[in-house]
């Protein structure tokens, strides 16, 4: 019994094992969770490796019906650690409380959106390492100053350290998607909070970047805040040339009465 990829999941199941255990044992505990969540396990050819580590409780969520049947009859150590249901609609807390590591074969329609969700839940996740579109991996761990770097390259660099682990290469997947793909680890930073809005941050990020083009001082215009106290060094740059403490700093630039 085989599963049928569905396009419209984004599915394209790994095929090669030596690749699978290289990402399953790129998983490092960072911040001593033992608590994982498998997201999209699929035919659970990454499932068979992470099962092997006993120091680490694992749960798998999946949204297609065929994929959780599947799993439930040739994985019988999984029994009552199937989450059937969306990942992006998910609480988390439902798994632990405590701290998780989270890994994956990521849909490509979903991997950013996979980020965003760590991100809601970064004092709990500690670690994702996911395996994702090539040019989504580089943005993530793009430092400022290239082309790559966006919005949410700042916004996840802010909580945690970005590692592009290696690429994989479409022909050892079914069905071969037509782009490469690369495997990246993520680990909670030292960070708690950032020293400024973060409401704000988040607002000022994402204005700099949707008008990337132009300069600060005309990208940040619509959101109505004084620019007085901004220096014209800063106002003249454009939004990829700031590091995640700028924007800190222009955050509270921007805020001070």
């Amino acid at each position: 019994m085989k599963v049928t990829p569905k396009k419209h999941l984004g599915q394209h199941f790994l095929t090669d094992l030596s690749i699978a255990q290289r990402i399953a044992e790129s998983l490092t505990g960072h911040g001593g969770y033992q608590h994982v969540l498998e997201v999209g396990p699929g035919m659970g050819v990454l499932t068979q490796f992470l099962l092997k580590d006993s120091t680490k409780n694992l749960q798998v969520i999946e949204l297609d019906h065929e994929s959780v049947n599947y799993l439930e009859k040739n994985f019988p150590e999984l029994k009552g650690k199937i989450i059937q249901g969306d990942f992006l609609q998910y609480d988390l807390n439902k798994v632990n409380e405590g701290s998780l590591g989270i890994i994956g074969n990521f849909p490509y329609n979903i991997s950013s959106q996979i980020f965003f969700k760590a991100l809601d839940y970064k004092n709990q996740v500690t670690e994702v390492v996911g395996m994702l579109q090539k040019e989504v991996a580089e943005r993530l761990a793009s430092p400022p100053g290239k082309k790559d770097y966006g919005i949410l390259s700042v916004l996840l660099q802010a909580f945690y350290t970005v590692e592009y682990l290696f690429t994989v290469e479409p022909d050892v997947f079914d069905p071969p998607p037509k782009v490469r793909s690369a495997v990246i680890r993520v680990r909670r930073n030292e960070v708690m909070n950032l020293a400024c809005d973060e409401v704000m941050f988040k607002k000022v990020v994402k204005q700099g970047f949707n008008m990337r083009r132009k300069t600060l001082r005309n990208a940040l215009k619509s959101l109505n805040l004084p620019m007085n106290d901004v220096p014209s060094a800063t106002l003249d740059k454009r939004a990829e040339q700031l590091s995640v403490s700028d924007f800190v700093l222009l955050t509270n630039q921007l805020m001070a009465k």
